[in-house]
């Protein structure tokens, strides 16, 4: 069974999404600001988090940049803001998805799911063998075994997102994938309007593995094509 930690000021929101969630077969745990969230957190093994943008004490955006200091499990941001500004600052900061107020029950429900799906192959580590596993482009390689990004010898932090990105790009070499392409084969949804998230996620992978992001070694991109990584 996993835990879903539901982080919200509204307890008539927070009430609403705990029934659905249970009634899919999930254990929940609440929280009602930022502070009580991340002491939830530490002291308890949470698989995803809600988190309400919105709140006192510590907002939604501080209290992702406090999770990501430890934490790489799945956060779906919720905001009343539609915006695009305000979905690229939450991707910007940790968040793997994003759903704006008001939202259906039903598709919020297929988020966590579909997050959880991701996350939770991220840690199968049956049937590999740990010497095979190894991808590479140069200084860049990924264990599939270990979950383990590296460059040069150094272990990188990533999220689950841009770890899929940089798996599904590596196993690749040299292949350009278009935006719709990463974004079907990462998020395992069909693309609508999905530039922004994407491109989002590759600035930020490249801020982590490139020394200069400006003119990067390993991730490139082919304009008007898509992304690749480097053949080195």
């Amino acid at each position: 069974m996993y835990n879903i930690l539901i982080v919200d000021d509204d307890r008539e929101i927070v009430e609403s999404i705990e029934i659905y969630l249970k009634n899919e077969g999930f254990n929940t745990y609440k929280a009602y600001d930022g502070i009580q969230a991340l002491d939830i957190i530490m002291s308890k093994e949470i698989h995803l988090i809600l988190m309400d943008i919105m709140r006192p004490k510590l907002d939604g955006i501080k209290a992702t940049i406090k999770i990501r200091e430890e934490k790489n499990i799945p956060i779906i941001l919720v905001s009343a803001k539609s915006e695009d500004t305000d979905k690229i600052i939450g991707l910007n900061i940790g968040a793997d998805d994003y759903i704006t107020k008001p939202f259906n029950l039903l598709e919020l429900v297929a988020r966590v799911n579909s997050n959880l799906r991701r996350y939770m192959n991220l840690g199968n580590y049956s049937n590999l063998d740990v010497n095979k596993e190894v991808i590479k482009s140069g200084g860049l390689e990924l264990n599939t075994y270990t979950k383990e990004v590296k460059v040069d010898g150094e272990i990188i932090k990533v999220t689950p997102i841009e770890y899929k990105i940089l798996e599904l790009l590596l196993r690749n070499k040299g292949r350009v994938f278009s935006i719709d392409e990463i974004y079907e084969k990462v998020w395992q949804e069909e693309s609508f309007n999905v530039e922004n998230t994407v491109a989002v996620h590759i600035r930020r992978i490249r801020e982590k593995i490139e020394i200069n992001p400006r003119e990067p070694k390993y991730l490139k991109v082919v304009w008007g094509v898509g992304y690749k990584i480097e053949k080195l």
